[in-house]
């Protein structure tokens, strides 16, 4: 495939973030591979690609799709990826030669996709289409199958029929939880289910937000879920009792949130409707990555660059960069700078502490 253009721009700060243009339209997943060197994306644009993380290189495209690409999972040791497309298809890729394995059909746009541990299974999201219910699709592929070939039928469907107020909700992300004990399942009226992987029994519904869950990001140990919503906040949770610890609050939608693995972060991204962004500039929209404390709930810090709404973003495992997503088709690249990695975060009793000793001597 064809090499993407790069270009470098310098901002005022060290943090030179590289601009990957690689694809046509809007940004709807950035995604790490667990060791962090390849970073995937996909759009609207029916192209997922694969970049290297340290230098912005593209190194392949995955061809085949034929509409928008909303989510990807690439498995542990970036042997296979499986894609998730409005084409009401899923595919499994071959990750270094960008073969397509197999395509799973669905009966609606299928919204999510996510690996199992152990890289044995997957499970899909889709949505209604017509009188049809959006589902949750269970597939097995056992990678130690020598032909590689595998039933395009589902393990285990569930289903997702219309609520008691004849109300359709469709599924936002699906995510396994550790152990694969459970499915996590996020949707668009603020609320998140657990079911049972292996017969589709609902074990637990919560609500933690009144309006749609855009994204939902875990920490690397599985043991901490953050929510990003449209009710303009995002809002940390224990993924073991389901106890909420944290509200991040800004002044619009929140598409996108991540948690640091190296530090006591949480970055947000997000902007007002896609539909009224020509109408403002860049400032007013508000595209900028935002920074707070995981802790003070405090933002101190903000990340400017997009001119349109952020709709992804994915912090490097290794701490030391990210990457941003947004309506205007750019993928940013940002590598913190010395000033943030070294930087040491104030502990609010302590200051408090000495200013009233300053105002005493």
């Amino acid at each position: 495939p064809r090499q993407g253009v790069i270009l470098f721009f310098i901002t005022r700060t060290t943090m030179r973030p590289i601009l990957l243009k690689g694809h046509e339209r809007s940004i709807t997943v950035v995604k790490y591979n667990y060791d962090g060197d390849l970073l995937f994306t996909a759009s609207k644009d029916h192209v997922p690609s694969v970049w290297r993380a340290e230098t912005g290189e593209r190194l392949g495209t995955y061809n085949g799709h034929k509409g928008t690409i909303w989510d990807l999972d690439v498995d542990r040791f970036s042997v296979r990826l499986v894609t998730a497309c409005a084409d009401a298809t899923a595919r499994l890729w071959d990750v270094q030669t960008g073969e397509c394995i197999q395509v799973f059909p669905h009966r609606g746009p299928v919204r999510g996709v996510a690996w199992a541990e152990g890289g044995q299974m997957f499970a899909t999201i889709s949505d209604h289409f017509v009188d049809q219910n959006g589902q949750i699709s269970i597939f097995d592929v056992p990678i130690d199958d020598e032909n590689n070939e595998y039933s395009d039928k589902p393990r285990l469907d569930i289903e997702l029929p219309k609520g008691p107020d004849g109300k359709r909700v469709e599924a936002t992300n699906v995510v396994w939880l550790n152990l694969n004990e459970a499915l996590f399942v996020t949707f668009d009226n603020g609320s998140i289910r657990l079911y049972d992987p292996y017969t589709g029994e609902e074990m637990e519904e919560f609500f933690p937000h009144d309006k749609k869950i855009n994204r939902v990001s875990f920490n690397r140990t599985k043991t901490l879920f953050l929510t990003a919503s449209a009710d303009f906040t995002s809002k940390l949770y224990d993924v073991v009792d389901l106890k909420h610890l944290k509200t991040y609050k800004t002044d619009r939608p929140v598409n996108a949130a991540v948690i640091s693995e190296t530090k006591d972060h949480v970055l947000l991204g997000g902007g007002q409707e896609a539909m009224s962004v020509t109408t403002t500039s860049s400032k007013v929209g508000k595209f900028e990555t935002r920074f707070f404390h995981l802790i003070y709930e405090e933002e101190f810090g903000v990340v400017k660059g997009h001119f349109g709404p952020i709709n992804a973003l994915a912090i490097n495992p290794n701490g030391l960069s990210y990457a941003s997503g947004a309506e205007d088709g750019y993928v940013r690249l940002h590598f913190f700078d010395k000033s943030y990695l070294d930087m040491k975060d104030p502990v609010p009793e302590a200051r408090e502490e000495e200013e009233e000793e300053e105002k005493k001597m």
